[in-house]
This record gives structure tokens, sequence and C-alpha cells, in this order.
């Protein structure tokens, strides 16, 4: 006999009122091997639902080439979670914010001539074409099906971006045509201006807000919306934040952990909730989003710990226990086990084994793209990662001026392989001087896409094209005759380490250790400038030694017993002759306020 889940004044399970006691888990922020340790302590805490966005761009990264696989593998994480006794909460908006590279929107819309986020049909076209293949993983999963999925979110926080409700409409019924027939919903900030714009009330779509405290206030303001339009539904908190976001140059973001579990007591006591983030995992690659601040955008580092009752690692901190006893003690009727702790291996003294400059193996990594002018990372079919732009200039003087016209996100810039400047979103454009010793020189510009911004109202394609889209002037005149070379980054393997290294240029430097086991680890990056890492050819994210983390986080899921390759590509010139593996994360000391 299939479950059965309806929406009536409560929320109903097989007919009986249901308390959606749910936790975020993003399962292409945790390695798959670790998916049944979050779950698992997530049923062990005594909550009954677990949530997941979905990512676009990484599911369809190229129009038409879609990945389901290994991190991708949605069916086997709900499948996991089923087994575990967990219903779920699905949200597979075309755009899910959620911190991530471009609120998860892929970038070769960027290419199309479309507003996304509206009711444009050629953009609704591509939606549709990706729900054609979404839906087919989705839709065997609902509790109408046999399955554990009870609802489905039709768009996210709508009501922050815009208010086209043809648009909402179309993406519901896109999900309906290719079989959802679960309840859905939309999520929202809780007072009147968001949950009119953004919500689909006067269309019988349950209504949820998003809020980190004050539930019953929060819920109040909810409750007087649904009175308006003369509907009597559960009150849900679909995102109670529970810790926060973080971004490079800021202090981490903290919140005690026993008042965090008076909040949710408060909401638990009024209605239902999901907990944003309950475990928050790692951007991995370069999947970090961006934050949007006036002129300027703010990217967020790797570490997606969030605060969260799990950390980075996917085990219990503080909050979790604290939840845990007031679990306990308000719903003893609840059963609660002892959640899984994961251990942590070190390693020390880990020799350099190769290095080699990126100039030297420039040809190996990637081959020129030419073209007269500068061309943008999208427009040569590029997602991520970084660009360089070649040309040759004569001697006109013998210090030349240089202007980059307008270039995302960060820029550094090389004579003859000689490092001249580096500039970074408001310096780009700013004159650069350079002394011309030769009659011919080479310039280079390394370009970096830090991430593009997740949420408001830079979700556009002007603002959120990387590389240099305009051009590169000397003197007073646009420079011509240009070589590009994509630098996603996707196969260290083409990395030629017998070619030459110089230093103070972007360079590749490669460790090779023995592990007796696998187990998770961090890698300190302490005395390296900027980059990424590779653990055994995969892209672990980004590090920069603003801080606040000078660690990455390494899932024992990419280690293998045995030998194990380490390769760090760094920009600034900075790198160590042996590196280390630690068993705890290791941050920078900044105080608040301290940029």
């Amino acid at each position: 006999m299939l479950n059965t889940f309806e929406i009536k004044e409560d929320f109903l399970l097989n007919g009986q009122p249901f308390k959606i006691m749910s936790g975020a888990i993003h399962y292409f922020r945790v390695h798959p091997s670790d998916w049944y340790h979050s779950l698992y302590n997530l049923k062990a805490l005594g909550f009954n639902t677990v949530e997941t966005y979905v990512p676009w761009n990484l599911h369809e990264p190229k129009k038409g080439a879609y990945h389901f696989e290994g991190l991708l593998d949605l069916e086997k994480f709900l499948k996991t979670a089923e087994e575990l006794g967990l219903y779920a909460i699905v949200r597979p908006s075309p755009y899910i914010c959620a911190e991530w590279e471009f609120g998860g929107f892929p970038a070769w819309l960027l290419n199309e001539r479309i507003r996304i986020r509206s009711s444009d049909p050629a953009y609704l076209q591509h939606v549709a074409d990706y729900y054609d293949v979404l839906m087919e993983k989705i839709v065997p999963h609902q509790i109408t099906q046999g399955g554990n999925i009870l609802m489905i979110q039709i768009e996210n926080e709508y009501g922050s971006f815009g208010e086209d409700k043809k648009y909402l409409r179309a993406v519901r019924d896109l999900m309906k045509e290719r079989g959802i027939d679960v309840p859905f919903f939309t999520s929202d900030g809780p007072w009147r201006a968001t949950l009119r714009a953004g919500s689909m009330i006067d269309e019988d779509i349950l209504v949820t807000g998003n809020f980190g405290s004050k539930a019953k206030e929060n819920f109040a303001d909810m409750e007087n919306f649904f009175a308006e339009h003369d509907k009597k539904w559960p009150l849900m908190c679909m995102e109670f934040w529970d810790g926060w976001f973080n971004r490079w140059k800021e202090p981490i973001v903290q919140r005690d952990a026993e008042e965090l579990a008076e909040a949710i007591k408060e909401a638990l006591a009024i209605g239902s909730i999901n907990l944003y983030m309950f475990h928050g995992g790692t951007n991995f690659g370069f999947m970090n989003g961006c934050s949007a601040r006036g002129t300027i955008d703010l990217p967020q580092i790797t570490s997606y710990d969030y605060g969260a009752p799990l950390d980075e690692q996917g085990n219990p901190t503080e909050k979790y226990y604290a939840i845990q006893r007031m679990i306990h003690e308000t719903y003893p009727e609840l059963q609660q086990l002892e959640p899984l702790i994961k251990k942590a291996t070190e390693a020390k003294a880990i020799p350099l084994t190769g290095k080699v400059s990126l100039f030297a193996t420039l040809h190996t990594v990637s081959q020129p793209i030419c073209s007269q002018y500068t061309q943008g990372m999208e427009e040569l079919g590029q997602n991520t990662g970084y660009l360089l732009y070649r040309t040759t200039i004569q001697k006109d003087a013998e210090k030349e001026r240089i202007r980059i016209i307008d270039g995302r996100d960060r820029a550094q810039l090389y004579l003859n392989e000689t490092w001249q400047a580096t500039q970074y979103q408001t310096e780009i454009g700013e004159d650069i001087f350079v002394e011309l010793e030769q009659p011919e020189n080479q310039l280079d510009i390394l370009m970096e896409n830090m991430g593009r911004v997740n949420y408001g109202h830079k979700l556009f394609a002007d603002t959120q094209r990387k590389g240099i889209r305009n051009g590169v002037m000397a003197d007073l005149h646009f420079i011509t005759q240009w070589q590009q070379y994509c630098l996603p980054l996707d196969n260290p393997a083409q990395i030629d380490f017998s070619k030459d290294w110089q230093p103070q240029q972007p360079s590749f430097y490669r460790y090779n250790v023995e592990l007796s086991d696998r187990e998770d680890c961090f890698i300190d990056l302490s005395g390296f400038g900027k980059g990424v890492v590779f653990v055994n050819q995969v892209n672990i994210g980004r590090f920069w030694e603003v801080g606040p983390t000078l660690s990455l986080y390494i899932p024992k899921g990419y280690l293998k017993a045995g030998s194990n390759e380490i390769i760090v590509f760094e920009t600034e010139g900075k790198y160590q002759s042996e590196i280390q593996l630690t068993a705890k994360p290791i941050y920078k000391e900044m105080k608040e306020g301290e940029k």
C-alpha cells in the first residue's frame, strides 16, 4: 500500500497529522561515500525528512550534455535516505541560490538572448529541455509512486527577485506535464512583499517561509498573509538558518548552540521546519557562489561548513548535541540514536616532487583560440576557472600605459612573463604602467573567474560574463591579435612537470604521499598565496591566504590506500617545499570588521 501525503490544515501522512522535521543536505556538496553517514546522523537526531536542491549547472554543464553519476547521482541519494526511513523534499527549481555558482544556472545560458527567471519563451524552452531529463530521475521517487518525496518546490525565493506569475505557473506546469503529482510549494521571506510577489497562493500552492529566528513573529506574518486569502495551512519554515555562509577576508560567522536549540524549539512548537543547513559540505571545484554588494562582488569560500549541526566533514558539533538534548526533552516519544563519527588522519612533511610554470606547460593544458579582439569566457565555451590572454605589443615609449577594459573578476598582468600588476574588480580599468625594454614584448593577462553572483539583482547576463569583455588598451588604442587559452583545469594529467619553472609565475606544484588507509583530512595551505588544489585529479576547491580558511577539506572518498598525488595550482608565486595533511581545518586569526 502506498503512503499518502496531503496538505490540509495540517500536513497529513496517511491521513494523520505529521510534523515535518527536516534537515538540508546537498548531495552535490558531500562525497557519495559519505551520504549514508550524514543521512544517518539526521535520522539519529529524531528528524524524519531530508531536503536538497538540484543544481542545473552540474547536471547540464553544456547544453544537452547531462550528468547524473557519482557526486550527481540524485536517485542514489534519495534511495539511501529512503532506506534509512527518511522522507524527502526536493527543490529542482531552475534557480537554487544556495551560495552556489550563478545560483545553479549553467553558464552557457549567458550566451543566449534570454531573460532568466521570467516567462520568456526561449528561457522556458531551456528549462523544459532540462526537465525532460531531470524529471525522469525524480518522478519514480515520489511518495505517490512508492518513493519518499513529499513535496516539490516550484521556484526559490522568487519574491526577492520578481513577480512574474506567468513564469511560476509555467515552471509548475512543466513539472506536472512530466509526471510530478506530489504537492508543490514556494518559499520566500516571511514578510508580505516577498510572499505576495513570489507565491502562488491564489492557485492553492503551499506558501512556506525562510528565516532563522523569531519564529512567533515570522509565522504570525505568514498567518496574516494566509488570512488575506482565506487559507488555513500548516506553517513551515523551509529554511531555518542555523548558521551562515562565509566570504573571503571576513571572520567566520558564529552562532551559539544553546540559543539555536531554543530558537528551533520555538519554531517546532508552532509549525514544521527544515534546518538550513544540517550538513553544509563543500563547494568543490569552482562552484562557490558570490554575494552582490553594490558595485562589488564578494566571492564565498570553498568550505560550506555553514556552522551547521554537522561540520564540513559530517561529524556532530555542539549545535547537534544541543538540538539533540532539546528534541529529547520536548519530544521524548521520538527515537534518537548515537550519531556516527568519522575519523581523520594526518600526514607530515609530504615532499614536493615536481614544479612547472604555467607559461612553460601552457600548450599542454590548453590550445590557443585566436581572435582580433579579446573574447569573454562564455564566448569561448568555458564555464569556470581561468583564462590566459596573450598578445605582443611594440615599444612606442619607454613607459607604456595599459588598461584592461571591463574585465571580471581578477587580473594578473605579465610583461615578458614578469609580473607587473594584479587588479580586482574595482581596480580593473585603472592605469598599469609598464617599462618596455624590447622592440616586441609579450603581454599576458591571467583572468580568474572567482564565482558568479548567486542572489539578487545582478543575476543577469551583462553582469555575470567573465574574462576580458571589451578589450585591452595601450596608450589610447585597443590592442588586437589575441591568443586566448582556456584554463578550466579539468584535466590535470595534461600538466608537463618536465618543463621549466620560474619564480614569481603562476605555477603547478606536485606532491606525492603514501597512505596506509583512507580517512578524511585537511590540506594545510599556509604559506601558499591563491589558487586551487587537485587530489588524485579531482579539483577540491579554491584557497586564498586572506582567510578565513587556510586549509581545504579532503574527503576519504577522494583518497587511495597507497600512492596519492596532490597538485597545487598557485598564482601568486608562493609555495612550500613540503606540505602537511591535518585532522582539523586551519583558520586565519581575524577580527570582526577586518578586511
